[in-house]
């Protein structure tokens, strides 16, 4: 199984929506909330190019947000990635 990494907030519904999908396909994730270490949102912000939440890598792929995520997933191409290793 792929390496999952999401940057969220702790009130984020983009980013309860991308744990609910990934819970569905049975994936696990590392989470980094950017909200509880400021730190984190800058580190967020140098890799992504982006300063919104949810901020997704399946493996060395950034994703993008939930939308996406979901994108991919209604695409077909979500599955063949988190199959990836």
């Amino acid at each position: 199984m792929s390496r999952v990494i999401m940057y969220t907030t702790a009130i984020c519904p983009y980013c309860n929506n991308a744990k609910k999908l990934l819970q569905q396909k049975g994936v696990t994730w590392e989470e980094i909330r950017v909200d509880s270490q400021p730190g984190l949102r800058e580190e967020m912000i140098e890799k992504s190019g982006q300063r919104t939440v949810p901020q997704i890598w399946i493996n060395d792929f950034h994703v993008g947000g939930f939308t996406d995520l979901w994108a991919l997933d209604k695409a077909g191409k979500l599955d063949p990635l988190l199959k990836a290793q």
